[in-house]
């Protein structure tokens, strides 16, 4: 009877909302970052909802549409005061929202809005890789930040098949994933 591999765990966890790219209109930033707030505004029968964002460059407030003319019965109750009470897990979720960021004509810049954390002891066989949200990362950023080497270091190992997976390590992932270091 063989030797069960020992599995390390590690997540990767937002640490504050992304940052909305998008160009101003008063100056040349292309960046901007949630206010924490949501405006919501009846006519009628009708919602209309915006999160409101802030130029990184001048301060301008810029509205994302968020829900466009929706009848207020077609709104959960919760979600109402989720909105009124300007909950700052809504507000991840709105911008992660596909939906969102194509009405919008938005992309999210992740840079330094996340983290690894790690069981604190070094990878011994399998590591699974679990995402609290869909950030985009690159798995060998991960891998090497996680066993502390560099990343010339993990794709010398990825290439010479010493570290493997069944989910491809190049270019970026953004859910849960597992991979072996092979000793």
């Amino acid at each position: 009877m063989g030797v069960l591999p020992v599995l390390s765990s590690w997540a990767v966890v937002p640490t504050c909302p992304p940052l909305v790219l998008r160009r101003c209109h008063v100056c040349p930033a292309a960046t901007f970052r949630a206010s924490g707030k949501f405006r919501v505004n009846a006519n009628h029968k009708l919602l209309d909802v915006w999160l409101l964002v802030l130029c990184a460059g001048c301060g301008t407030t810029a509205k994302l549409s968020v829900l466009e003319r929706t009848n207020v019965r077609a709104i959960p109750p919760y979600l109402l005061d989720r909105l009124h009470d300007n909950d700052a897990g809504l507000i991840a979720e709105v911008l992660r929202d596909p939906v969102v960021q194509r009405r919008n004509r938005i992309a999210l810049d992740w840079a330094g809005a996340w983290r690894l954390v790690t069981d604190g002891t070094d990878p011994v066989e399998d590591v699974a890789v679990r995402f609290a949200a869909p950030i985009p990362v690159r798995p060998v950023r991960l891998i090497a930040e996680g066993c502390k080497l560099s990343r010339a270091e993990v794709e010398r190992l990825i290439a010479g098949g010493r570290i493997v997976s069944a989910h491809r390590l190049s270019g970026k992932l953004s859910g849960d994933f597992t991979f072996t270091v092979k000793r």
